[in-house]
């Protein structure tokens, strides 16, 4: 629950609360709070147990935390043995390097057109020649 807290926070606390409540108070004001904390789970507890009773005997191992999304696709992914089978057989890397491969020759050298197509087309995978210094447009910087 108080992970993140370091050991400057918590002293600060700490001086605070004596601060506040004063010494001869705190320790009651520890438990009243400590109190409230138990009724709280306690409470959460109680409805975890409502609904997994209220969902039927095909929920019994449901778990709240597989509610958030990350933890639910990593169970999934881990668990379902179709899909462990699937991301077995592929090999993002691989499938990356051959459209990189594919993209790279289509740049260095044109392919030679199949039959019944045209290459009148421009080639987009090729970048634009730059225009000479004359034949571009001046910069106006108060236009912008």
């Amino acid at each position: 629950m108080f992970n993140d807290i370091g050991a400057l926070e918590l002293v600060t606390i700490v001086v605070l609360a004596i601060l506040v409540f004063g010494p001869d108070k705190l320790p009651k004001v520890i438990q009243d709070v400590m109190g409230v904390i138990r009724k709280i789970r306690a409470f959460s507890e109680s409805a975890k147990q409502d609904i997994r009773s209220e969902l039927g005997p095909d929920f019994k191992d449901f778990e709240f935390e597989d509610l958030n999304p990350k933890t639910f696709i990593r169970k999934q992914l881990t668990e379902n043995e179709d899909l462990r089978e699937i991301r077995s057989s592929f090999d993002l890397r691989q499938e990356l390097n051959e459209v990189t491969d594919a993209v790279n020759s289509r740049e260095t050298g044109p392919e030679p057109a199949a039959a019944g197509t045209s290459t009148t087309g421009p080639d987009l995978l090729k970048k634009p020649a730059v225009p000479a210094a004359e034949q571009r447009t001046p910069f106006d910087a108060d236009a912008t």
